[in-house]
């Protein structure tokens, strides 16, 4: 028989195994240029077989060199393999691989055997991998929490689950990993979890802790309850510090976290957190700490105390949303002593709300239940503060409100008129508690507003007019005479009427566009100007109103107030991509606000997920203001000699400059500048020309370069009030400066730190710093933070903590996320 003939035989029992009774033998070249044989099993699933060599006896399939079988989503590699068609059962040697299946497995071995149709067998000598898939000689993520795994014998009982006998389980790569858990038994779910059983922790090889029993997740939304990795530390203060943690996943939507820590100085610690997802649009979640303190310095004095917080919220049928945000402090003392954030620390308010509101049509509807609470520590070290026995907490203020209903209308138009009407009413029940002052239990308030205005547009100019008739009715009012005597409000109805009118007018904004590119852009300057006249009238009894917020300081006014914008825009003329980049440690950053995910718990979104603008840009907004009052005395509102508060002010500036009377406001200025999303720079300035000094200055610039990251600010606060007497120079004022800078990222490779620093430049001290160093390997890293507060006679710690992260699997130490620098 000629070649060219055995060849065409071979290729034809080759592609119909199955027409072939008697045993046939192939000497064909390798499979790449030998047609698959499908092989159809009893059930109809088809098996597609490759081979260089195949044999085949019936249903029994004989296969070596480069054996490749193809079922379902699987491939399954060997150098020979006996392959049963019948059953389903395939006898593997050399080389074993089975690749595949909606969880990418990967499992080499030296031989086995193994079932196509139900999914088992055992395999020898084991390399496994899940969640990785190989792409172009790397290893490409598909999965949130990849592992691998080895065995001497590993079995597979079912299409997702493993049992390993004498085998690790790593997120590191191999074959040497950084960590991992050797343990006699593991059974592994690929799309659950992996549990350990009387395994011990190796770091480099070198065993370091023993564990009964351990679970690694192995898909993210699997959760499981069990007891969570240990926390050690050590403070100045607290001394050395341990804790532990156990967590319950109570169902699929929520959980809560049990955990405590023994402080080898001060006592007890406890936390608890409960967390729960009823639905897409709704959340609950509760936080608790408390210490049990046993005392600190000579006497010994108790900071110890509890802070909780409730938060949740939801969204109902017919456009009803609910929210809820409840704080309960026992002690601001405990706030300072044991907060681990400094501006959580340093907070003396505390705020309770829950509110219910529902929007439709044009209308607003609102319940309240509203608490405020502000603290101060007394401290007899301090001059000014002579009745001070010992280091103690007072609650200065509290203002309740509840119940309360908000009605409200947006504008609409007026008939066929160009007048526009809106309202705004209230029906409230407060309750204000101060140091030698207190209302009734509950003092009703009923405030009533409509307004109407006609807004006007011509040839670029804007004209719009106003007027708001007010009528507030209080069921109880202030007497200067009685709350000396008292310390209590009359009771008596008062009732504030006032007639407000506005006009404010927009004159067309200049603008030029520089045709001359410059850096790289196209510019443009924009120069916007307003001016608004007040004027309220009918308030005769301010002096005799109650204050709980801001409703409360209307007084009369006659002022005019006039502002100037410049406004500058840029727009490059080849767009960099680099700008959108992710820079250095965004998070990381001078007077950013806490960054927050949809629910507390939650990532926020990092700033290359969001969408970059590549139009153009404003690269500088500056706002420059002043207001001018024709009724200094402001109908006679004003008390010389404190500080007063009215709307007027308020809405211009947040500082309280007014101690007497004047003509002429502080001139504010608010500059902004932002040349990319790399940078910031901020400056709010209010300068008093009639006392030739500056009231209050803030000034913050960050800046983000590659890994590198650097900021700074400075925040200076000057406070009008004669009627604080005699104090200590400097005391009344506030000047403080801050600096950070950072390199690499929170996941970065290799190595990243980062710094900042507080420093009081009144009292002349450091109040805080922190100095946080990583480093990176491929699937852990080691966090080491030091940390430092010196928050008056209340804390002066040191702190050292550490944390071990493993990739997937939580961290060893008591540096915990929230509290980290980035």
């Amino acid at each position: 028989m000629i070649v060219r003939t055995r060849i065409f035989i071979t290729a034809v029992l080759a592609c119909h195994l199955l027409l072939a009774p008697r045993v046939v033998t192939s000497q064909t070249p390798p499979p790449s240029a030998l047609p698959a044989a499908p092989a159809q099993a009893a059930d109809e699933e088809e098996v597609t077989i490759r081979a260089v060599q195949q044999e085949k006896n019936g249903p029994l399939f004989k296969l070596r060199g480069e054996v490749e079988i193809h079922y379902r989503s699987y491939i399954l590699y060997a150098d020979e393999v006996t392959y049963n068609s019948a059953t389903g059962d395939t006898d593997l040697e050399g080389h074993v691989v089975l690749d595949g299946g909606p969880y990418d497995e990967h499992v080499e071995a030296s031989h086995g055997t193994y079932n196509v149709r139900t999914e088992t067998g055992t395999f020898y000598s084991v390399v496994g991998t899940a969640g990785f898939r190989l792409r172009k000689s790397r290893y490409v993520l598909t999965s949130s929490n990849p592992f691998a795994f080895t065995g001497r014998v590993v079995e597979k009982h079912g299409p997702n689950h493993y049992l390993v006998r004498q085998g690790t389980v790593t997120t590191c790569e191999l074959p040497h990993p950084k960590w991992q858990f050797n343990a006699g038994r593991i059974t592994v779910d690929v799309d659950g979890s992996a549990r350990i059983y009387n395994s011990n922790f190796r770091l480099g090889g070198v065993p370091v802790f023993y564990f009964p029993f351990v679970t690694h997740p192995v898909q993210k939304q699997q959760r499981e309850s069990g007891l969570l990795i240990p926390s050690i530390g050590n403070s100045s203060t607290k001394g050395k510090i341990a804790g532990e943690s156990v967590y319950w996943a109570i169902n699929r939507s929520m959980d809560a976290t049990l955990g405590g820590e023994y402080y080898s100085k001060r006592g007890w610690a406890q936390r608890a957190e409960f967390r729960a997802r009823p639905s897409d649009t709704s959340y609950v979640d509760f936080n608790y700490t408390g210490v049990v303190d046993r005392g600190i310095g000579t006497p010994r004095q108790d900071q110890g105390g509890e802070d909780a917080r409730f938060t949740a919220e939801g969204r109902f049928g017919n456009n009803f949303r609910g929210v809820a945000n409840v704080d309960y402090l026992s002690s601001f003392v405990y706030r300072i002593a044991f907060t681990e954030v400094y501006t959580q620390a340093v907070d003396s308010e505390v705020r309770s709300q829950i509110f219910l509101s529902n929007t439709t049509n044009g209308f607003h509807y609102n319940a309240l239940t509203e608490r405020y609470q502000n603290f101060e520590i007394c401290n007899p070290a301090i001059i000014g503060q002579t009745t001070c026995t010992a280091l103690t907490q007072t609650e200065l203020i509290r203002v309740l409100h509840t119940p309360s209903f908000f009605v409200s209308g947006e504008e609409r138009q007026l008939g066929h008129t160009p007048l526009y009407w809106s309202f705004e009413s209230a029906v409230e029940g407060l309750q204000r508690r101060e140091l030698a002052f207190r209302t009734a239990p509950l003092v009703g308030r009923f405030d009533l507003s409509p307004g109407v205005s006609m807004p006007l547009q011509w040839r670029g100019w804007s004209i719009r007019p106003e007027l708001t008739l007010r009528d507030t009715l209080y069921t109880q009012r202030f007497d200067s005479t009685l709350a000396t005597t008292t310390g209590r409000a009359q009771d008596d109805f008062i009732n504030r009427k006032a007639l407000e009118t506005a006009f404010e007018l927009r004159p067309p904004a200049l603008s030029r566009v520089f045709e001359r590119p410059w850096l790289g852009r196209k510019w443009k300057h924009v120069i916007e100007s307003r001016m608004r006249y007040d004027y309220v009238t009918g308030v005769n009894n301010f002096a005799n109103i109650l204050r709980f917020d801001s409703t409360d300081v209307l007084s009369n006014t006659n002022d005019l107030e006039y502002t100037l914008v410049n406004r500058l825009y840029a727009k490059r003329l080849n767009p960099e991509t680099s700008d959108c980049d992710l820079q250095g440690m965004s998070s990381l950053a001078i007077g950013a606000a806490p960054q927050t995910g949809a629910v507390p718990w939650e990532e926020p979104p990092t700033p290359d997920s969001r969408p970059c603008a590549s139009g153009p840009r404003e690269v500088l907004s500056w706002e420059v203001g002043q207001k001018y009052f024709f009724d200094p005395t402001f109908g006679h509102a004003l008390v010389p000699g404190q500080r007063n508060v009215f709307t007027a002010t308020a809405d211009f500036t947040g500082i309280a400059f007014l101690a007497e009377m004047r003509r002429f406001s502080p001139i504010i200025s608010r500059l902004r500048i932002e040349t990319s999303p790399r940078t910031n720079t901020e400056w709010d300035l209010d300068y008093d020309l009639r006392t030739g000094r500056i009231d209050a200055s803030t000034a913050l610039v960050n800046y983000h370069y590659g890994p590198f990251t650097v900021g700074g600010g400075d925040a200076f606060l000057r406070v009008n009030d004669t009627s604080l007497g005699t104090v200590v120079p400097g005391a009344r004022d506030f000047h403080q400066f801050r600096i950070l800078f950072g390199y690499g990222q929170l996941n970065k490779r290799g190595f990243s730190g980062a710094s900042s620093f507080g420093f009081d430049a009144n009292q002349g001290f450091l109040q805080y710093a922190s100095a946080q160093t990583s480093y990176n390997w491929d699937c852990c890293g080691l966090s080491l933070e030091y940390r430092r507060f010196a928050l008056g006679a209340v804390r002066n710690e040191n702190q050292y903590r550490f944390a071990f992260s493993l990739a997937n699997v939580g961290a060893f130490g008591n540096l915990r996320r929230h509290e980290r620098l980035y």
